[in-house]
């Protein structure tokens, strides 16, 4: 994944500007929109220190067969270090 693109999207767009751009150019295949609300969620929470929230995930999406994942597996799995205010766990 591209540290430098993703710092420069987050300069120059809005924050679901970069992070829709994150999720769909930095994966593959690439992430469902419908978790960009859920990501925002997981980095407002990581850049509190709350890791261990259970964050609930859009209709179809799963984590270990649950219909919840907890906000450190959303930041890892989605790679998003990048977004938080102390860049990372």
């Amino acid at each position: 994944m591209g540290h430098l693109q993703v710092q420069e999207m987050k300069d120059r767009l809005s924050l679901d500007q970069a992070l829709s751009w994150h999720l769909q150019s930095n994966h593959y295949p690439p992430v469902p929109l419908s978790m960009l609300p859920v990501c925002k969620e997981a980095i407002e929470h990581a850049n509190t220190g709350d890791w261990d929230t259970l964050l609930q995930l859009p209709k179809g999406v799963s984590f270990r067969g649950s219909e919840k994942a907890p906000v450190s597996e959303i930041v890892r799995a989605h790679h998003l270090n990048d977004f938080l205010a102390d860049d990372g766990f």
